[in-house]
């Protein structure tokens, strides 16, 4: 009763708003072209890492590649190109959300998104959110969000870019780009292929990674169109197939095979009146595997979900310092495949973001959100943050939440070793920021405290001999991030520092120890160089020790150095030639105990612009 109550308390708000009469407000073109307006006007208390889309671009392979050297988020990764899952503050990877313009993209089956079925190519801009964000991000979204993008430009432009490259372990990459925008109508695709044998040498040993290779191809096309000058249409759809062999370990030899294949669409109408914006959003997400356990056999089993979504978003701008946002949503869920049946799940959900500026020096934002879920409970969240600009160049930024990730399919109705009684992971979380901006320099400092209650782990059964899933642990989560870049400008010679370093402790309360796979220390830098046409960088990794079973894996330093020209020739067209080398220093290292990463390699790029 509580439940309902409160849903339809927020909905007449909303509707009474909708009435109301205020005062003009401007409202920004970035409203009418962003997917995830929340992402700028309700984090300011959050800290917000943008990834610039020219890092994007470079990176040509996986989401993996870029986050790992430009982020303080710790990825495990079962060999080069393999299954690889992201730790934000120590959080596991199905407490880290995926958010694909505006909307939350983990898996229904496990819960987690597989950073290596990524592409960066085809995302105008990739952001990291730390902290928080179940309030307006649903399930999942505990130790931090990345947010993918991808914006449509209605000025007038037609831009082509075409991207070949040739790496180590006959790694080929082919991606195609082309933007549109003629003040009406926007567009833009992207098609994105990489295919390698990725048959490493084990450094130290006479055998290499056997059953690696792996191919994907991602495609994105993007399309809107102006009604009005009020009303603005905008479809999104992604397509991202996958043929992944299983690398082996140094003890056990591997002939398996992974297919995916995954189906996002979205259409979206946003109506912007003189008082209040709203936007609509209908959905289809779509997630498919083929697991052959021998490759040569055409025995498989497999496993498919599809989620239809419809999501509405009503912003009431009672004044120029005060807003109300009031979303509601619906998802239908469904599922079959061999080990779990044809499961069903309705989940509706009601969210309230309230958002005031009383001066030029302090913005905060208040929020609530409660779901109906129908296989079970969800908690009621709430989340509150706020920014106050001390002075012009510092800012302190402070963030606290309850955030919560519900059980998946496969929690519930694996077959055998699904658990129908289980309650979703709670988190409690306080964050608090520094951030300074003078001149070219920008500093970031946050220290941060979790605590999160009935996690989800797999065990053991002896009774059944099966795996269960229960609610047994609990974790406490804290720790220190800095981020720090500059920029300097020497007539015509430019140099770019970025760095971060993150420094985490974790607990399993109960058995009184450090969580597994998560480093103590996390450290990266990237220096850049820019004279004329000529660019030079080199990046660098420092991953310390992780806990595992029975041991600790040890800690690693890798480097990548590059060079790259720009080519400016008569007319319209311009090509870039650049040249890497990854792991420069040829070290050995893991991220996951026994499946040895890359040895020293190369890749080669040409790029054209059009």
């Amino acid at each position: 009763m509580r439940q309902i109550t409160l849903f339809f308390l927020l909905l007449l708000f909303g509707s009474l708003t909708w009435a109301q009469t205020t005062l003009d407000s401007i409202q920004k073109l970035d409203e009418v072209v962003l997917s995830d307006v929340k992402l700028k006007q309700y984090a300011k208390g959050y800290k917000l890492t943008v990834l610039s889309d020219s890092l994007l671009r470079k990176n040509k392979t996986s989401l993996t590649d870029v986050l790992r050297f430009n982020s303080n988020i710790y990825f495990k990764e079962n060999g080069y190109g393999m299954v690889s899952s992201p730790s934000f503050r120590g959080t596991n990877a199905s407490q880290t959300a995926v958010i694909w313009n505006g909307i939350n993209i983990n898996s229904q089956l496990n819960g987690q998104v597989d950073f290596n079925a990524l592409s960066t190519s085809n995302y105008d801009n990739i952001s990291i959110r730390s902290g928080g964000g179940s309030v307006q991000y649903g399930s999942g979204a505990i130790g931090g969000t990345i947010h993918l993008s991808n914006d449509l430009d209605f000025n007038h432009h037609f831009d082509n870019r075409v991207q070949l490259a040739y790496g180590s372990f006959d790694t080929q990459n082919i991606n195609y780009n082309a933007s549109f925008g003629n003040g009406t109508w926007s567009a833009n695709i992207g098609a994105a292929y990489v295919n390698s044998k990725n048959d490493y040498k084990f450094l130290g040993t006479d055998r290499k990674n056997e059953n690696g290779a792996f191919n994907n191809l991602d495609l994105n096309f993007n399309l809107g169109y102006i009604l009005s000058k009020k009303d603005v249409l905008k479809i999104y759809h992604q397509n991202f197939r996958g043929d992944r062999e299983f690398s082996s370990t140094l003890l056990a030899p591997s002939n398996s095979k992974y297919e995916t294949q995954d189906y996002r669409s979205m259409i979206d109408w946003t109506h912007i009146g003189n008082q209040f914006t709203s936007s609509l959003k209908a959905g289809h997400l779509q997630e498919r595997f083929k697991y052959f356990e021998n490759k040569s056999l055409d025995n498989f089993s497999e496993g498919k979900t599809n989620t239809f979504l419809i999501k509405h978003s009503y912003k009431q701008q009672f004044s120029k310092r005060l807003s109300l946002n009031v979303i509601t949503d619906f998802n239908h869920i469904t599922a079959i495949g061999n080990s779990f049946n044809e499961p069903k799940r309705n989940a509706f959900s009601a969210t309230a973001i309230l958002n005031h500026r009383p001066s030029k020096k302090l913005q905060y934002n208040l929020n609530v959100r409660q779901d109906v879920i129908s296989d079970f409970d969800s908690p009621l969240v709430f989340a509150g943050d706020v920014n106050y600009q001390v002075l012009e160049w510092y800012a302190i930024k402070l963030n606290a939440s309850k955030n919560f990730r519900v059980p998946t399919f496969n929690d519930l109705y694996w077959n055998p070793g699904g658990n129908l009684d289980l309650n979703p992971e709670e988190s409690y979380q306080v964050d608090l920021g520094h951030e300074f901006n003078y001149k070219k320099a920008t500093l970031k400092l946050n220290t941060y405290y979790i605590k999160t209650s009935d996690l989800i782990q797999w065990r053991p059964n002896s009774a059944t001999g099966y795996w269960n899933p229960v609610n047994v642990a609990n974790a406490k989560h804290y720790g220190l991030e800095a981020e720090f870049g500059i920029q300097k400008t020497f007539n015509k010679h430019t140099f770019n520092f970025v760095s971060a370093y993150s420094y985490t402790e974790t607990e399993d309360v109960e058995k009184n120890q450090r969580l597994f796979y998560v480093p103590l220390h996390k450290a990266n830098v990237s220096l850049a160089y820019n004279y004329k046409s000529f660019t030079a960088f080199y990046q660098h990794l420092y991953n310390g020790e992780v806990e595992i079973i029975g041991n600790t894996l040890d800690g690693f330093d890798v480097g990548n150095l590059g060079v790259a020209y720009t080519f400016n020739t008569t007319g319209d067209l311009t090509y870039e030639a650049d040249f890497r080398i990854n792991n420069i220093y040829n070290t050995y290292y893991e991220n996951v105990a026994l499946r040895p990463m890359q040895n020293r390699n190369f890749t080669i790029n040409l790029i054209l612009k059009f």
